[in-house]
C-alpha cells in the first residue's frame, strides 16, 4: 500500500516562524500483592453537603464538599487493568526484554534529597481528582506526586510497547522513566489514569536512569496545559516537582555532559495506550494477547464500536483515522508541530512542521499493519480503503479550521487558493505564525484596503514587504464581501475566538527554564495564568512581551529530545 499523499497547505509552511509548542500512603513494596482491591475503582468517599441556600449556592457548596480536603480516604485502583491484562510474571526490577504480558510492576524510586513543588493545576486537581486546590499543600501530596508514596490500593505499572523513531523499528521501548500510580474515577464517572513521568528505572530504561530533568519538566507541564486551553485534546498535566537529585544529561548529544535536577510531571489521561502497545505485540506474533488489548481498549474507549462485531477492528480503524486526522489539522491550525525543528535529534527534519500530516499516515500505516494479522481478506481491503481516505480527511478538516481563522463564511470556490497564498506568502517571509493570524482578526478591512499597516501590526507589516501581498488582500476584501450577513466588528470579534494571541513559543518556555534553574519558578507561573485565557489580552502578558517578535537572544534557540 502507497503511503505518500499530497498535502497542500501543510507543505508550505516550511520556513515560517511557526510557535514550538511547543493519602493513605503505604511504602513498603513487599506490601504490592495485599494492596489490590478486587472490584474497586479509585474514587473519593466524601459526604454531600445538603443546604437549603439559593440553586446557585447549592451547587457551590455541593461542588466543595464533593472535594477531597486531604487524601485519607482518596484511592486509586491498578485493578481495572490488570484483572483483564496479563503482568510480567518477573517482578524484580531490571532492565529487560519483556514478552507476553502488557505491563510489568515496578515500584518508583523515591529522591534522595528535598523534594519542592513547582506548580500544579487546579483545574485538573479540582475537575478531574476531585482535590481542593489546599491538598496541594500538604506533604501527602507532595509524596504522592513526587514518587515517594503510593496510594492505599494501588499497583504501580510500566507499559510494555515498541515503536520506529525515525522511521526506523526501534524494537521494545516501553516506560522508561514513567509510572502509571492507578486510575481514579471522578464524581463524574470519568475514568483517568495517573502517570508519573522521572520517576525512576523500569524494566523498560534501556540505557537511561529513569529520570526527567526540570528542563523537559517545565515544558511538558506548560505545553500540555496550554494545549488544553486552545482546545485541543492532550494529556493533562497535574503537578511538577523538582528535587536537587543529580541528574547527568548531554542535552545536545555532543559530548557536553552537564549536571541538571531531577523532577516529576504528574500526567493524567483516560489511557496511556499508543500504536506501539500494539506494534510489539503483532511484531512478536503474540496475537492472542493482541486481540485481547484491542477488544479491551475498543470496550473501554471506543463506545460506539460493539465489541462483538465481526468488523469491529475495521471500524476502530476508521474511527482512529478519522481522529487521527481531526487532531492534525487541529494543531496545525494553531501553529504546533510535534518534535518541532529546530530538535537536533532530527537530523533530516522528518518531523518538520510541513511533514506532520504525512507523519500521521505513517503511524496510521503503520497501526494498520499491527492488525493486518487479526482481519481477513475483506477487512483487510476495506481498512485499506479507510486509510486512502485519510488525505480527504485531513485537508477537509485543515480548510474549515483555516478558513475560520480568516473569518470566511460558507463555501466559495477559490478559499482553498486563498488559503495557500496566505501560507506562501507567510512562508516567503518568514512570518510569526500566531500574530500574523491574530492581527487580522485586529485590523479593520479599511486599514487593509489601504494597505496602510500601522506598526502595532508588526506580523503583517512584515509580510506586507512581499510584492504579492497587496493581490492577496484584494482576494481576502473581495472574499469577505461574499460573507452573508456580516460586517466587520463582527468578523474582527469571531476571529478573535478562534486564533489565539499567546501560544507556548520556544522562547517563553526557555525563558521560563532558565529562570526556573535558577529557583525563580515566577515565570513558570506567570505563563501558566497566561495560558489558561490565550485569546485574552493580558497586561502582563504584554509587558512581558509574548505578543512581540522573538527576541533577538532566542533566535539560535535549539532543543533535542532531551528538552
Amino acid at each position: 500500500m502507497t503511503q505518500r499523499s499530497g498535502f497542500p497547505f501543510c507543505c508550505l509552511t516550511r520556513r515560517l516562524q511557526i510557535p514550538q509548542l511547543l493519602l493513605l500512603c503505604v511504602t513498603c513494596h513487599a506490601l504490592f500483592c495485599s494492596l489490590v482491591q478486587p472490584g474497586l475503582e479509585g474514587s473519593a468517599n466524601l459526604m454531600h453537603l445538603l443546604s437549603n441556600k439559593s440553586n446557585q449556592e447549592q451547587g457551590y457548596c455541593e461542588t466543595q464538599a464533593r472535594l477531597a480536603s486531604s487524601l485519607d480516604f482518596w484511592t486509586l485502583s491498578s485493578e481495572n487493568l490488570i484483572a483483564v491484562l496479563p503482568v510480567d510474571p518477573v517482578k524484580e526490577n531490571y532492565v529487560r526484554k519483556v514478552k507476553n504480558c502488557i505491563f510489568s510492576i515496578a515500584f518508583p524510586t523515591p529522591f534522595k534529597s528535598r523534594v519542592r513543588l513547582v506548580a500544579v493545576s487546579k483545574e485538573v486537581l479540582e475537575d478531574i481528582l476531585d482535590l481542593d486546590l489546599s491538598v496541594s499543600e500538604t506533604d501527602a501530596f507532595i509524596q504522592l506526586v513526587s514518587g515517594e508514596k503510593i496510594v492505599f490500593g494501588s499497583i504501580p505499572l510500566t507499559h510494555r510497547y515498541g515503536g520506529h523513531q525515525f522511521g526506523i523499528w526501534a524494537d521494545q521501548l516501553g516506560d522508561g522513566r514513567a509510572h502509571l500510580i492507578g486510575i481514579y474515577r471522578n464524581r463524574q464517572g470519568e475514568k483517568w489514569e495517573l502517570q508519573l513521568k522521572g520517576s525512576g528505572k523500569t524494566p523498560y530504561s534501556r540505557n537511561g536512569d529513569g529520570r526527567a530533568v526540570l528542563r523537559s519538566s517545565v515544558r511538558e507541564f506548560l505545553c500540555s496545559e496550554a494545549m488544553h486551553y486552545l482546545g485541543i485534546p492532550t494529556s493533562r498535566a497535574a503537578s511538577l516537582v523538582v528535587s536537587d537529585d543529580e541528574v547527568w544529561r548531554d542535552q545536545f548529544y555532543n559530548g557536553n555532559i552537564v549536571k541538571e535536577r531531577g523532577a516529576v510531571v504528574l500526567r493524567v489521561a483516560k489511557s496511556w495506550f499508543r500504536i506501539g502497545s500494539l506494534e510489539i505485540l503483532a511484531h512478536y506474533g503474540e496475537l492472542d494477547l493482541l486481540r485481547s488489548l484491542l477488544d479491551f481498549i475498543i470496550q473501554e474507549h471506543f463506545p460506539s464500536v460493539n465489541v462483538q462485531e465481526p468488523n469491529r477492528y475495521v471500524d476502530f480503524f476508521s474511527i482512529v483515522v478519522s481522529e487521527t486526522a481531526q487532531l492534525i489539522a487541529l494543531w496545525m491550525s494553531v501553529g504546533f508541530a510535534h518534535d518541532f525543528v529546530p530538535n537536533t535529534s532530527d537530523d533530516e527534519r522528518r518531523y518538520k512542521i510541513g511533514n506532520q500530516a504525512n507523519i500521521g499516515m505513517f503511524n496510521l500505516n503503520k497501526l494498520l499493519q499491527a492488525l493486518n494479522p487479526l482481519l481477513d481478506r475483506g477487512q483487510k481491503h476495506l481498512a485499506a480503503q479507510i486509510l486512502e481516505g485519510y488525505p480527504v480527511l485531513y485537508y477537509t478538516r485543515f480548510t474549515e479550521l483555516f478558513k475560520a481563522k480568516l473569518g470566511l463564511l460558507g463555501e466559495r470556490k477559490g478559499d482553498g487558493d486563498l488559503i495557500a497564498f496566505l501560507l506562501h506568502l507567510m512562508e516567503k517571509t518568514e512570518a510569526d505564525f500566531t500574530m500574523t493570524f491574530r492581527q487580522l482578526s485586529e485590523i479593520t478591512q479599511s486599514q487593509l484596503q489601504e494597505l496602510n499597516i500601522p506598526q502595532q501590526f508588526w506580523a503583517l507589516k512584515m509580510i506586507s514587504k512581499h510584492q504579492l501581498f497587496p493581490a492577496w488582500v484584494s482576494q481576502y476584501l473581495l472574499r469577505l464581501k461574499s460573507n452573508m450577513n456580516d460586517s466587520d466588528s463582527e468578523r474582527r470579534k469571531r476571529m478573535t475566538t478562534v486564533n489565539p494571541r499567546y501560544v507556548l513559543k520556544n522562547w517563553m518556555a526557555e525563558s521560563a527554564v532558565q529562570k526556573a534553574e535558577r529557583n525563580d519558578f515566577s515565570e513558570v507561573h506567570l505563563l501558566q495564568q497566561i495560558l489558561q485565557h490565550p485569546f485574552q489580552k493580558h497586561s502582563a502578558a504584554e509587558k512581558a512581551g509574548y505578543s512581540s517578535p522573538t527576541p533577538s537572544w532566542a533566535e539560535g534557540l535549539r532543543v533535542s529530545c532531551s528538552s
